[in-house]
């Protein structure tokens, strides 16, 4: 089996502005009154969107490999989190999503049925949602090569 290793760059300089580098460079910020600028997404909506980015890709590749005339597909998605834990106000509870949720709107000259296995076989092969589902191994450590982070 290949391995492939994706790698993504980002870096606080002040306050909650976080540059991302990576293939398409973007911000991650907090609201206003979070004590952000609101000049990007949370990481929370980061983590979200892509959920729902990875849904619409591996929908794309499955409808084209199995030549499906699917003209779009919408997916809103939406979590449940508790702040107070994250925020460090309790000790109860956990820091992430306590459910996640997706809907998926497929538009095509599909069944209904057609459609709901169409949304099996991607829940079957997007690697976001199987991170989501199953535990990966998250290592953080101190960054002690010179070609690492910003300077």
């Amino acid at each position: 089996m290949p391995i492939t290793t994706i790698k993504v760059d980002t870096s606080m300089k002040q306050g909650f502005k976080t540059d991302v580098n990576c293939s398409h460079a973007f911000l991650i910020d907090q609201p206003e009154g979070a004590g952000g600028t609101n000049t990007g997404p949370n990481p929370l909506e980061v983590f979200l969107s892509s959920l729902g980015g990875c849904i619409c890709a591996i929908g794309r590749i499955i409808s084209n490999q199995q030549r499906l005339k699917v003209k779009a597909i919408n997916v809103v998605v939406e979590g449940d989190i508790d702040k107070d834990y994250l925020l460090g106000i309790t000790n109860e509870g956990r820091a992430g999503f306590t459910a996640i949720r997706s809907y998926v709107d497929i538009d095509a000259d599909m069944t209904d049925e057609a459609k709901e296995q169409l949304i099996k076989d991607i829940a079957k092969r997007c690697p976001v949602a199987d991170n989501m589902i199953n535990t990966s191994t998250v290592q953080p450590r101190l960054a002690k090569h010179t070609n690492v982070g910003h300077n």
